[in-house]
């Protein structure tokens, strides 16, 4: 039987949406028109907030090992240092850093993830016209061999990028403007004094010089220019001079094994959804590539749509679906608007307005500004979502501490394990990419926790929902409490106070994402459990 999902578009956005669908047990259909993965090391820069996204689906431990940490990033102007931040001060996260990872390289790692979960991309399957109807929405397929097949499927994902099929058929506009400017790159070896694990942005009155070191040795380097006509890829030499004229001095461009001439854009659709019909990554938001956003925020837009398709399909409340727009295009536009302001500040040309960036920067460097505001924006980590559809305060909430936020990433704390459980912080243990529902407390917390356990494998949907029962840390209880089918539940002893204190038994849902979905007093458990899937694992043969 034809799964019931589609994704068009099989780069960073579209892999990791068919990984968490899969992941949490629901089969889609993915395709691509290219001829298998992406070649072009496009995107470089791997944040915290894609990093855990990533580590949910099982790939971000095959990327650390194979890419550069970076430390921090420094601004120059008039050849002196104006400002820089130093990476690594992100708390609450196991990714402190961002890696710089060729777009390749990732791509790769989650083409392997695919296959490892039972998945496939249809290459060379070109989307060539959709038509949205009362039951779903209806695709045609064209093959390698030319052939048109079309089929019905309940949700589409277009994931096709900045010329999206899609999203054109649906009639969504794509809204901003592009710069006047042409921007050149090339990647390769980079001699003379130049950091090996530190950008830095050289900003002239004639445009920017961008300098990132790449994990296979050499660096990227970054300009805008005046638009001169050309559409090809720059020569080094053209590369080498601007290098000279924008740079410290002394820089040598031993040749490129890549490089590119493309127009920016900062664009925003206006919605993400038209029915069965979802936008994300590029479809949705075209972003400067200043602070590397536009990869992190298609990895983030995916892993939030497949978690709520797959809890959808597997019996969750449909209405789930309408917090991904809500949710994931406020993200977009402060990402976009982010970049923006970034690509602006380098393309200054006033002598005064100059003057004044220069200085701004040099205080706010000086006052550790840079990361206190900048560098939480850029990891996009602890996105604001209390204004959510998909978040509610149930039933005797007032009990749970204040430290548990709606709509906010689950404080982290350290754990003491007890019984199913080896993680010894409730992050790693959130790190499985399930929805969780953590009960805390007493015995009878214990026992609700016990009691909620079966009544989700009683629906078949234990597979993807995980019950952790958090004792606290003073607590002298017995290892687990056990169901009348012998059913324990994760238990484990919180090891110190990072919850907060509590007066009471407490429950929250933890969504896949590690955002508190959901809380509740004990009174509330039913209302949160109608909040999880209730259908067993779909299968292709099963709907």
């Amino acid at each position: 039987m034809t799964p019931e999902i589609v994704i068009v578009g099989a780069g960073p956005t579209g892999l990791t949406t068919a990984c968490t669908l899969l992941g949490l047990g629901v089969p889609c259909r993915i395709v691509d028109r290219r001829e298998g993965p992406g070649e072009a090391p496009k995107a470089l820069i791997l944040w915290s907030g894609a990093l855990e996204c990533l580590d949910r689906i099982g790939v971000a431990g095959k990327l650390v090992g194979t890419s550069l940490a970076l430390a921090g990033a420094t601004y120059w102007s008039r050849k002196k240092q104006i400002g820089g931040m130093r990476f690594g001060g992100l708390e609450g996260t196991a990714f402190r850093h961002p890696l710089c990872t060729p777009q390749p390289v990732t791509e790769e790692a989650l083409h392997a993830r695919l296959l490892e979960l039972g998945g496939t991309v249809e290459w060379q399957t070109d989307a060539v016209g959709l038509n949205v109807e009362d039951d779903g929405v209806t695709v045609g397929l064209r093959t390698a061999q030319g052939r048109v097949e079309k089929e019905t499927y309940r949700w589409l994902v277009g994931a096709d990028g900045t010329h999206s099929m899609v999203r054109d058929a649906v009639g969504i506009p794509f809204e901003g403007h592009t710069y006047d400017r042409v921007f050149l790159l090339g990647d390769g070896p980079v001699e003379g004094s130049v950091p090996k694990d530190e950008a830095q942005y050289h900003i002239t009155p004639d445009g920017v010089l961008v300098l990132v070191p790449l994990p296979e040795g050499g660096h990227r380097v970054f300009f805008d220019i005046e638009p001169d006509g050309r559409t090809g890829a720059p020569s080094d030499q053209l590369l080498q001079e601007l290098l000279d004229e924008r740079g410290p001095g002394g820089l040598r461009l031993r040749g490129t094994w890549w490089s590119n001439r493309f127009r920016v854009h900062a664009k925003v659709a206006p919605r993400f959804r038209h029915g069965p019909v979802f936008l994300a990554g590029d479809a949705a938001h075209a972003h400067s590539p200043a602070g590397g956003q536009g990869l992190n925020t298609g990895v983030q837009d995916g892993y939030d749509l497949g978690w709520k398709l797959a809890a959808v399909a597997r019996g969750a409340d449909p209405a789930l679906l309408d917090s991904y727009e809500t949710e994931r295009r406020p993200a977009s536009v402060q990402a976009v608007r982010n970049a923006d302001q970034q690509t602006r500040m380098w393309l200054l040309r006033n002598p005064m307005a100059r003057a004044m960036r220069d200085a701004t920067m040099q205080s706010f460097s000086r006052r550790g500004v840079l990361e206190k505001q900048m560098l939480p924006q850029l990891a996009q980590l602890d996105l604001d979502h209390s204004a959510s559809p998909a978040v509610a305060d149930l039933s005797g909430a007032s009990s749970v501490p204040r430290a548990v936020r709606l709509g906010r990433r689950v404080p982290d704390t350290a754990l003491l394990p007890v019984r199913g459980t080896q993680a010894e912080s409730l992050h790693t243990y959130l790190t499985a990419g399930r929805h969780s529902l953590i009960a805390y407390g007493d015995q009878a917390a214990g026992e609700i926790a016990v009691r909620a356990l079966v009544a989700l494998r009683s629906r078949g949907v234990d597979d993807t929902v995980n019950v952790l029962w958090i004792q606290p840390s003073d607590a002298a209880y017995p290892a687990g409490q056990a169901g009348a089918d012998g059913a324990r539940c994760d238990t484990a002893r919180a090891d110190g106070p990072g919850l907060g204190p509590a007066s009471a038994p407490w429950l929250a849902y933890i969504r896949p994402d590690g955002v508190v979905g959901a809380r509740s007093g004990v009174s509330g458990v039913l209302e949160l459990l109608e909040r999880l899937p209730s259908r067993p694992t779909v299968t292709s043969d099963s709907a």
